[in-house]
């Protein structure tokens, strides 16, 4: 009778150590997969690094054209401020009457309110320029990808289970004893 049991041990044995090495090479395998998987994702976002980083580096472009652009408008707004108030004022130095010297005042008025008028249409003209460059660059951008939702059940059960769990602390806590008042005597 023992020979029974001893093959059927035998097979037994054979059968784990064939199950066993199965699941082993199941593992290696999965495992083998799991970063043939990754490394394709990581090679994935090479591409949208690469991208990214050129929108980055034309946007950078965009907004370092338009702050020069904006230096050069002051610099030039300074400067032709300065030329017209000596001339105005070497003008002046030549007026025969306070009539004239008023008249010219009004002039130097009108002049610099139309200066400035200017200015800011051509400050605002840089800013468009630069904010519709900046726009075309964002829309050659790659846009990025949603992340993944949880699931919203897990959410739910587990926003359904805080409530219970901060009435079970609240009932647990004893109530506070107001200290007992002296008497007198």
């Amino acid at each position: 009778m023992q020979f029974p049991i001893a093959e059927f041990l035998e097979e037994q044995t054979k059968g784990l150590s064939e199950l066993l090495q199965n699941l082993t090479s199941s593992r290696v395998a999965a495992a083998r997969q799991a970063a043939r998987d990754s490394a394709s994702r990581i090679k994935a976002l090479n591409g949208r690094i690469r991208s990214l980083a050129q929108s980055g580096v034309r946007l950078s472009a965009v907004s370092q054209g338009a702050v020069q652009d904006i230096i050069e408008l002051q610099s030039e707004i300074v400067t032709t401020a300065l030329t017209e108030a000596a001339a105005k004022l070497e003008r002046m130095a030549y007026t025969e009457s306070v009539r004239d010297l008023a008249r010219m005042q009004g002039e130097v008025i009108a002049d610099a309110r139309q200066r400035i008028v200017d200015d800011l249409g051509r400050a605002v003209t840089i800013l468009k320029d630069a904010s519709g460059a900046a726009r075309k660059v964002m829309a050659t951008a790659e846009p990025a990808k949603p992340a993944a939702k949880r699931k919203a059940a897990a959410v739910k059960a587990k926003a359904a289970r805080k409530p219970a769990a901060k009435a079970k602390a609240r009932a647990k806590k004893p109530a506070r004893k107001a200290p007992a008042r002296r008497r007198r005597a």
